[in-house]
């Protein structure tokens, strides 16, 4: 049996399913509420409840046992009837808490060439709050930072993924590439940037990322997906040959699998049997698109090509104010991002 849930302030309202969580089913929702642990240790989620019932596990009666009556845990609290909760809702990058964090490397897989895909394990009872599309900072021995989009959506959190491109020469890449081990510990910050689905937009989607500019719209997009955002979608992918494609096979299965997104694939050095469109990809976009004016534009990649891309957009019509890119959060100060 389904019940409502209504958040105040906001007004906002979703429906829970059987044997569902608040917070499960406010993340379905694209919803965001407070949590911390997702395991009722911490009490980040505590919220009140205004009005309704709900139960709990056996095991977190204890948790809640000295507790007010109206005293929330919405990460374990299931509604047994409609209820009306007050809460404070996650909905922009200055609502997030920037934490350090001890985590250890869970597991690691070269995708490519020079693409490490690294997964980090957050400690034990924790999880990271953060918008689909942010960033976190690894933290140095000697305070330096070294910035990485997480690839996941907040959803599936139980690890941090990351895709790591190996600059030769650079100090922290070759360490990932040649010394980093699983079960090693990484002090990280997080989260961090203002690059995030805007969902108050009915705006169609076009999503551009050059090389593991793919990582933090992975993200995005996932998130989209999650919670049932119906807006077409199409998303350029631009690489220099088909090698560097690390993920193209998923980005070809959301195609397959969701009517709503497009998928091209743009080669910049293709070889002579590659068939699918050539150059630079922010001039593929625009030979589809010659009109930008009705888009939402997320992008992410090289400074180098955000930068000619955004000149070029807005001279086709893209309103600056509906044009969403991370490169202007960390490229003056993690270059080696």
């Amino acid at each position: 049996m389904s019940f409502v849930v209504t958040v105040e302030p906001s007004g906002h309202s979703f429906t829970t399913e059987k044997g569902e969580t608040i917070l499960e089913a406010a993340d379905r929702h694209g919803i965001s509420l407070p949590y911390g642990c997702r395991n009722g240790a911490c009490g980040s989620c505590a919220s009140t409840l205004v009005s309704g019932t709900v139960i709990y596990p056996d095991d977190d009666e204890i948790i809640t046992s000295d507790k007010p009556d109206d005293y929330c845990l919405t990460c374990q609290a299931i509604p047994s009837s409609d209820i009306t909760l007050r809460a404070h809702e996650i909905e922009t990058e200055s609502d997030e808490e920037v934490r350090n964090l001890i985590c250890s490397v869970e597991q690691m897989d070269q995708l490519s060439h020079d693409v490490m895909r690294v997964f980090l394990r957050l400690p034990e009872n924790e999880r990271l709050q953060y918008l689909a599309g942010q960033y976190l900072d690894f933290i140095l021995e000697d305070g330096r930072r070294r910035a990485f989009s997480m690839a996941n959506a907040p959803h599936d959190d139980e690890l941090i993924e990351l895709h790591i491109r190996h600059v030769p020469g650079g100090e922290f890449t070759d360490y990932v590439f040649e010394k980093m081990q699983v079960g090693d510990r990484q002090e990280i910050a997080a989260p961090m940037g203002g690059f995030y689905l805007r969902e108050d937009s009915d705006r169609p989607l076009i999503f551009m990322a050059g090389g593991t500019g793919f990582a933090p719209l992975k993200a995005v997009i996932e998130h989209a997906f999650h919670i049932g955002d119906k807006r077409p979608i199409h998303l350029y992918w631009g690489v220099r040959s088909k090698r560097d494609l690390y993920l193209g096979e998923l980005a070809e299965q959301w195609a397959q699998q969701h009517p709503q997104l497009d998928y091209t694939a743009v080669l910049s050095e293709p070889d002579a049997d590659w068939q699918g469109a050539r150059g630079f990809v922010h001039e593929t976009v625009l030979r589809d698109h010659p009109d930008m004016s009705p888009f939402d534009l997320y992008m992410s990649g090289p400074p180098v090509m955000i930068f000619a891309a955004r000149d070029a957009f807005v001279e086709a019509g893209l309103d600056r104010d509906r044009m969403f890119s991370d490169v202007f959060e960390w490229a003056q100060d993690n270059p080696n991002k």
